[in-house]
């Protein structure tokens, strides 16, 4: 039996109670024609074990049929797993790939699929449905010390109450193993650094606890579709206590304007002192007339919420996201709640610049896919290998949300396309004359890149303005390039004018022999602050 490509529609269950009296209201003027779908045909026909799936017949001209589920499945309302209804409801009991088969015989000739043009010389067809049954979600944990060289120590023991002591700054290794093809883990504690985890793989992750006391860990492993979960919590698993080992500065941060100095353990506010901290700032988007900075600090203070962090306030000095800023420590009284001093460090250099807000939100642009079809993604018609791609959006993987922008760049080919609305008209945004732009997404590369060319060669994404005022290139497919997992990819721009735009977004393949298959998800344009 010939597996059949299933007709796509924007409402799978309006066509399923679609009465025999109503045929005559679909766009088919063909007297004999197969038409089949199913509840879940645009989820990859997946299905919970216990859950059910919705098949129809549609078909135009049916004279019999036969639905036929597998053995350890039953139709509803049936004795067994076969059926003669137009449309019915499939119960799966036991995890697997199955095939569901329809058997129908017409009253003539008949048109095969919802695009044919012509029937064929024949008036029975068999169509087979391949079904996935995937399990209940079910994990098991595990979690282990992590020795000084960074490999996997002693395993801990995960129960409530358990109180596994760890000294302050310390980490301890997650894993898990499931059934039931998760999509997505998160690990969280209150008292974990960072405080949530997430991935989308079976990987370990290390959790690091800074503050002092006894804390919870909770897992999440979920599914969108079909929807499920298992959520596993701990009560009071990791006890942190002092440590004798030294404190470190782990990163620098402008946080709501000011500086937030993250250390490896909790600090003692009694002992921090804004005259023992100082700051510069360095400037050279003038290159000519270089900037450098020394502004007072004028407060320094723990933050109430997290005692790992101390908290820099300026004498007027506001940070642009062009500076480069670095702090420093002078050894003063500063010390942790458990006692041991601060070292000394010296120009410790800011990496991480407040939030941008993205732009898209407050536009029609459907930056995370949400609402726009393929047809809303019009190729520009440049001809050549500019139309050699596959384009669509679903579900399959997603970084936030539920859909995603799924590309295939077809070997030696390359894409041109556009946003558009319903009326075919470019979705545009606004930029500005003299601001500076961040442009960006979130790409997830399918293919293996081992091979992709160099050079001017290059397979790469490159992105226009409608007005063709400059030319951004946020990707180029390098054999480092990581796949299989979301990567950010940006590039910042200066606006040479004031006026509406649409983005031309260009693939390009031509000397890579091999498809280069990804999603793109979470769009993103951002004003960033630059000094005057």
């Amino acid at each position: 039996m010939k597996p059949y490509k299933f007709l796509t529609i924007l409402s799978v269950f309006a066509l399923l109670v679609v009465s025999c009296e109503k045929e005559e209201e679909l766009n088919i003027n063909d007297v004999n024609h197969r038409i089949v779908v199913t509840s879940e045909q645009d989820f990859e026909n997946k299905v919970i074990v216990g859950g059910h799936i919705d098949f129809g017949d549609i078909s135009r001209g049916v004279e019999s049929r036969t639905w036929t589920l597998p053995d350890n499945a039953r139709v509803v309302g049936e004795p067994g797993n076969t059926s003669s209804k137009d449309i019915i409801k499939g119960i799966f009991n036991k995890a697997g790939v199955y095939d569901v088969v329809l058997s129908q015989k017409f009253k003539g000739n008949v048109f095969p699929n919802d695009d044919s043009t012509e029937p064929i010389n024949g008036r029975e067809l068999d169509t087979t449905i391949v079904v996935t049954v995937i399990d209940s979600i079910k994990s098991v944990l595990k979690a282990f010390r992590i020795n000084p060289d960074g490999s996997t120590g002693p395993e801990i023991d995960l129960a409530d109450g358990a109180e596994n002591e760890l000294e302050a700054s310390n980490a301890i290794r997650l894993s898990y193993t499931a059934i039931g093809e998760p999509q997505g883990v998160s690990w969280k504690s209150e008292g974990g650094k960072p405080n949530a985890i997430n991935i989308s793989d079976d990987s370990e992750v290390d959790m690091r606890f800074n503050r002092l006391g006894s804390w919870d860990i909770e897992y999440i492993a979920s599914r969108f579709r079909p929807t499920d979960a298992d959520t596993l919590s701990f009560e009071k698993v990791i006890k942190v206590i002092p440590s004798t080992a030294p404190v470190t500065l782990d990163r620098v941060a402008e946080r709501n304007d000011k500086i937030a100095l993250e250390f490896s353990r909790e600090m003692d506010g009694t002992t921090v002192n804004a005259a023992d901290f100082s700051v510069r700032i360095e400037n050279n988007r003038d290159e000519m007339n270089p900037i450098e900075l020394s502004p007072t600090v004028t407060s320094a203070t723990v933050d109430n919420n997290e005692a790992t962090i101390v908290i820099l306030e300026l004498d007027g000095e506001q940070l642009y996201n062009d500076d480069q800023v670095f702090v420093s420590y002078t050894p003063g009284n500063l010390r942790t709640v458990d006692e041991v001093e601060s070292e000394a460090f010296m120009d410790a250099p800011l990496t991480d610049f407040d939030p941008l807000e993205n732009l898209y939100p407050s536009t029609a642009y459907d930056y995370g896919f949400e609402t726009s079809t393929p047809e809303n993604w019009a190729y520009l018609g440049w001809g050549a290998h500019w139309g050699e791609y596959d384009l669509s959006i679903g579900v399959a993987n997603t970084r936030t949300g539920t859909k995603s922008l799924d590309i295939n760049f077809r070997p030696n080919g390359g894409m041109i396309v556009e946003h558009r609305d319903t009326g075919g008209n470019p979705v545009v945004i606004t930029l500005e004359e003299g601001k500076r732009y961040e442009f960006g997404y979130w790409i997830y590369v399918e293919s293996n890149l081992s091979g992709v060319p160099s050079g001017t060669e290059s397979s790469d994404i490159r992105v226009y303005p409608s007005n063709w005022a400059f030319e951004l290139i946020p990707t180029v497919f390098t054999p480092d390039l990581p796949t299989g997992e979301w990567v950010y990819q940006k590039q910042e721009f200066d606006a040479g004018f004031t006026g509406e735009i649409s983005w031309f977004i260009r693939g390009y393949n031509e000397f890579h022999p091999q498809d280069i298959k990804f999603y793109i998800d979470d769009m993103y344009l951002a004003e960033v602050p630059v000094r005057p």
